[in-house]
């Protein structure tokens, strides 16, 4: 019988709204059907490897606290463990997919062929796993942020050495990814930006970061491998500024260089904060543009000005990115990962049931809200007539451009009065909102 890694700790049930087990679902019921759609195929959980197994929950002004039994012995010992270990969490907490980098799945070792010779061996133990259990792999990902040799950049290192070895560690990581049928493939630049204008040639960077993108494209179409490329945005942290700041960054960056027929966007939460953003907004952005894929779902803290990571609890956040989800009629690829880690304090393996158990529950409730509030259809209903004068007349001429300033300063002269908007009763739809979350 193989060791478990979470002795004592059964599978996890839906019990309903007044279950005071703390290791059971209120809210999340994976067969429920919402709206035609189970739960379960509504959200399409992930688990995040690197936080979930790998973080160690260090911080800025301390060493990490997690007591991870899996994290221990040879380099090769350790990637088994730890990959046995995902897999029995996985069956036990419901979610059927996991998201990796390279460099968690497996170590960075001496050299890149012994890197790759592990990383190799570690594709045989998850493809094993994922035969044995039917779980799948939503993403993966290549580490390019992590090593000193990335320290300033990657894709946008101002080193043509560099630049190769990162090229040679994507090649890896998406051979990997199409061994495991990984359903899509990631791009975080987390280091492709600059700290400084004074010692940056900001267009060759992004030339760069393009050409580097177009033969990732290429390799993609040579081994065959049809999963959906995203790009994840952030502002910065640790650069001073990411090329790819937010949504709206990332969808000109891939016109402005060819690229939009061949990625869409997985949106993070804290990312969007760190922007300025809600994460609604830039859910909208993408969602708006065709080109919303996946979603890292976390949350952070607003007294804190940095990516903290924590997992979404808030139910007004949850049902506001379920209304953006719905309304684009859900999921076509990518899921709901849980890109979060568990807090410094709550270092015992529980709480990583602890942590998901509250996520998947706030999703479950903002998913029921957000359903329930567009087939109320008042709110919609506001919106479409808040824009109604766009619907005939002048407003629609605009609207198909066919109309000019000539014609448009005839008919503003024409008016008896100074015209003027109705009111957007702002408060009024919050109080509306509010009548759904119970």
């Amino acid at each position: 019988m193989p060791k478990e890694f979470f002795p004592g700790i059964k599978k996890v049930r839906y019990e309903g709204p007044d279950s005071k087990n703390p290791l059971a679902f209120r809210h999340y019921d994976a067969t429920e059907k919402v709206g035609g759609k189970t739960m379960k195929d509504h959200f399409r959980f992930a688990v995040a490897y690197w936080h979930a197994m790998k973080n160690p929950l260090a911080d800025p002004f301390g060493g990490g606290t997690a007591v991870r039994p899996w994290n221990s012995g040879s380099p090769l010992k350790m990637v088994e463990q730890t990959a046995r270990a995902c897999f029995e969490f996985m069956d036990k907490i419901g979610i059927d997919y996991y998201c990796f980098h390279d460099r968690d799945a497996a170590p960075e070792m001496a050299t890149l062929k012994q890197s790759n010779e592990i990383l190799d061996k570690t594709a045989v133990i998850l493809g094993k796993l994922q035969k044995d259990t039917g779980k799948k792999l939503l993403w993966g990902t290549a580490c390019l942020f992590a090593h000193t040799r990335y320290q300033q950049g990657a894709a946008t290192s101002p080193n043509a050495d560099v630049f190769a070895y990162a090229a040679a560690q994507v090649k890896k990581a998406l051979d990997v990814t199409a061994q495991l049928k990984g359903e899509g493939y990631t791009f975080w630049g987390g280091r492709e930006g600059y700290s400084t204008l004074l010692n940056t040639d900001m267009k060759r960077e992004l030339d760069h970061l393009a050409a580097f993108l177009h033969m990732a494209v290429d390799y993609k179409k040579k081994i065959g491998f049809k999963g959906q490329f995203y790009i994840e945005p952030k502002p910065k942290e640790p650069t001073t500024h990411q090329y790819d700041s937010d949504a709206a960054a990332c969808l000109n960056f891939l016109r402005t260089y060819g690229l939009m027929d061949h990625f869409k966007l997985n949106i993070e939460t804290n990312h969007a904060t760190l922007a300025g953003h809600t994460v609604q907004h830039d859910l909208t952005v993408a969602a708006n543009a065709g080109a919303l894929g996946s979603i890292d779902a976390n949350a952070g803290d607003e007294l804190l000005g940095w990516d903290t990571d924590q997992f979404p609890t808030n139910i007004y956040m949850t049902t506001q990115i379920m209304l953006v989800l719905l309304r684009m009629g859900g999921f076509t690829t990518g899921g709901l990962n849980f890109d979060a880690k568990v807090r410094r304090e709550s270092y015992e393996p529980v709480d990583l049931f602890h942590a998901h158990i509250g996520g998947m529950d706030a999703f479950a409730r903002g998913l029921k809200i957000a359903h329930a509030i567009i087939k109320d259809g008042r709110l919609d209903a506001f919106v479409k007539q808040r824009y109604s004068s766009f619907d005939s007349g002048l407003g629609a001429k605009i609207e198909a451009r066919k109309t000019n300033f000539t014609e448009l300063e005839k008919h503003a002269l024409g008016l008896k009065k100074s015209p003027l908007p109705g009111s957007g009763r702002q408060e009024m739809l919050e109080n509306l909102l509010n009548d759904f979350i119970r």
